[in-house]
């Protein structure tokens, strides 16, 4: 179960398809999805059945909303790695990015995550995403290694850079 979380400026509620049509303009955009292990989707329907497909796995998935407006903005996700081991994984619309969203949301589901138990939580990034490298950091990720020619995505194969934050370090 994905629950409602609440911050100063956002609410995030469980993604569901249905929210294909607001996020097609992070997920279809060529640039968005620059650093994204897969290509930008193909039409909202091709969203709809991909987030239809990805909300019923393993993996739960918050849509990030502005507190006044239940519109998609971007999106948080939280996978168990194993036993206390949680992976995350975020996206924000064009319009949305900039303005501090993806920190208190990503923030937000960290919080989440170790008050639910969780010792360590984790993300890969592409080595020349600097934005996403620059919010972990932010966040008080530590850069833990570099796996060369981790990925092969629709840029080519790509290396990935490992964060990772320990209960007892996190600031939040």
């Amino acid at each position: 179960m994905t629950p409602r979380l609440a911050t100063a400026r956002l609410v995030l509620r469980a993604r569901v398809p249905d929210d294909a049509e607001a996020l097609f303009a992070a997920m279809g955009d060529a640039a968005t999805m620059t650093w994204w292990s897969h290509a930008p989707v193909e039409s909202v329907a091709a969203l709809r059945a991909y987030l239809a497909e990805r909300d019923n796995g393993s993996w739960r998935a918050w849509a990030v909303t502005v507190a006044e407006d239940d519109t998609a903005i971007g999106f948080v996700a939280a996978g168990e790695k194993r036993p206390g081991v949680a992976e995350i994984g975020y996206l924000l619309v064009p319009a949305a990015q900039r303005r501090g969203y993806a920190r208190e949301a990503v923030g937000a589901v960290i919080g989440r995550l170790f008050a639910e138990g969780y010792r360590r939580v984790f993300a890969d990034t592409d080595p020349d995403n600097v934005g996403s490298n620059r919010l972990l950091e932010s966040l008080g990720f530590r850069r833990e290694g570099l796996l060369r020619a981790e990925w092969e995505t629709h840029i080519g194969v790509r290396d990935t850079v490992l964060w990772g934050l320990l209960r007892d370090e996190w600031r939040g």
